[in-house]
């Protein structure tokens, strides 16, 4: 009888160490050309990176940072390592997450049934191909060998979903609730590496609600998945942002009007905080309400994971040489939470990049640091316009976008642009070119490192059959010389062989051409 733990640990541990080493060997030397050299430099010096920040990321990469001995030209080099490890992690995590998939296609509902031999083999083989074929995806083998946020993101949500697949298993077991416990502390770590994390959550509302119930529905799996949302949305605004504004206007009463000083109503809302939560535990455990219970000490966790945001703080009041926004008072550390520096982006209703503005009107104001208090120094402006949608894709009014809005859109100088407009922008660029693309380059392979904006030979995805101005001329095999050889170029054809060599294929393309 195979021993299926033993081997699925092995294995996992396996699938890491390949990934890990081929990173470490194929990782970047110095920095990469974005945000990597700022968050190098950030790292080792604990500066404050720009917003949002990634305090657990620069305190993770500043211990990798050490590995170089003093030397500074490593510096950079052991911070790539940094994400190598992270992201061969994640594929540790990958693999067991795709085992306990495939095991569930077996065992069915008993999910500590054991498989037979064969069936082991079958499940061992499937988190193999899956692990190590996303180790080399192009995207994943990308962001593992610099020191970008994205490998720590991927590890956390790797992580988060490996979790709940262990809770699911275990979900009749009376200590079952740690798993969630765990899953609800790396959650509130990652938000100090990037957001991403969070969009686990409805996959996890879904897994919940389908080992839970005895009976599955659209309309009950449709309701779980809504929950999860609406837990996604309480943690992107509530705890992320509202915990911050709460704590930065208690602190304006404290300063302003009680006369205390800066940081007195910031301790006194956390202890009011972390007063309620307990009250709030305590009180569920007394009336038995174990829903309420895990809720709260998982509220309670993932605050204590994005603690970690303390330390944007504490180095910004030490005014380090690279220090965004300067946010070591309340109302600059929620400004800098919030992405003022960017401005607003519509999501749900907005302009056209044509429309004019017709109204302004009031829309708070922004506090700042002066002596012994704080003071209004702006108001902040917000518009109306002649011409808006629902849903706006093509809004921005800088002047180079609304070039490329039109060029890509077939408007003309003073043509203006339809719902209709809206959603082939969205459908044809935002989906088609940008997200598609990126995709794919994944799994049939990448054309150039051109950025790219439509064009047929700038930073595509290679098909084999990808037609030329509509016209299918052999695709990626007519390109010219130069760009065959490009070192950029990725061989992952989604069809194997020239589609010449294939009669079916040969008489399509003659007739085309």
């Amino acid at each position: 009888m195979m021993n299926y733990n033993k081997i699925n640990n092995l294995l996992g541990w396996l699938c890491a160490f390949i990934a890990t080493v081929v990173y470490i060997m194929t990782a970047e030397r110095t920095a990469s050309w974005w945000d990597c050299g700022e968050f190098i430099a950030s790292a080792y010096k604990m500066q404050i990176v720009h917003q949002p920040g990634a305090p657990l990321f620069l305190m993770i990469q500043n211990i990798f940072s050490n590995l170089a001995m003093g030397d500074k030209s490593q510096i950079a080099y052991w911070m790539n390592v940094g994400s190598a490890v992270c992201s061969g992690l994640t594929i540790l995590f990958l693999f067991w997450s795709i085992t306990a998939l495939g095991r569930k296609i077996f065992v069915g509902p008993n999910l500590k049934e054991a498989l037979s031999p064969v069936q082991t083999i079958v499940v061992m083989g499937s988190g193999l191909v899956g692990a190590l074929a996303y180790a080399f995806t192009d995207t994943f083998w990308f962001s593992a060998v610099e020191s970008e946020v994205y490998a720590m993101s991927s590890l956390c949500t790797a992580i988060v979903f490996w979790a709940i697949l262990k809770w699911e298993v275990r979900a009749d077991d009376p200590d079952s609730n740690r798993w969630l416990i765990l899953i609800a502390y790396v959650m509130g770590l990652s938000i100090g590496v990037h957001l991403l994390n969070l969009l686990v959550i409805p996959a996890i509302a879904l897994v919940i609600y389908f080992r839970k119930t005895q009976k599955a529905t659209f309309k009950g799996a449709f309701k779980a998945f809504f929950i999860g949302v609406v837990v996604l949305a309480l943690i992107l605004w509530g705890v992320i942002q509202y915990l911050i504004k709460f704590a930065a206007f208690t602190d304006l009463f404290f300063v302003n009007t009680l006369g205390l000083g800066f940081g007195s109503g910031i301790i006194f809302f956390s202890l009011l905080l972390v007063g309620g939560l307990v009250f709030g535990i305590v009180y569920s455990i007394k009336k038995a309400k174990p829903i309420l219970n895990i809720a709260l000490i998982s509220l309670g966790f993932i605050i204590f994971g994005y603690s970690s945001f303390a330390m944007i703080l504490i180095r910004a009041k030490a005014d380090p040489t690279l220090n965004n926004s300067d946010p070591d008072n309340a109302f600059s550390f929620l400004s800098y939470l919030n992405r003022e520096q960017y401005g607003d982006e519509p999501l749900f209703k907005g302009k056209y990049f044509d429309a004019k503005a017709i109204d302004a009107f009031d829309n708070g104001v922004v506090y700042r640091k002066d002596k012994d208090r704080y003071v209004v120094a702006k108001k902040k402006t917000k518009y109306s316009y002649d011409r808006e949608t629902v849903f706006p894709r093509i809004y921005s009014d800088q002047e180079p976008h609304k070039t490329f809005y039109r060029q890509y859109l077939g408007l003309g100088p003073n043509e203006s642009p339809t719902f209709a407009d809206n959603l082939k922008f969205f459908f044809g660029y935002q989906i088609g070119h940008m997200y598609f693309r990126y995709f794919l380059w994944n799994f049939a392979g990448r054309q150039n490192d051109v950025q790219g904006h439509g064009s047929v030979l700038e930073g595509n995805w290679i098909s084999g059959i990808k037609p030329i101005d509509n016209v299918f001329v052999g695709g990626q095999f007519d390109l010219p010389e130069s760009e065959k050889q490009n070192p950029s170029r990725n061989y992952l054809f989604l069809f194997a062989t020239d589609f010449r060599s294939d009669r079916r294929l040969l008489a399509l393309w003659q007739k085309t051409t």
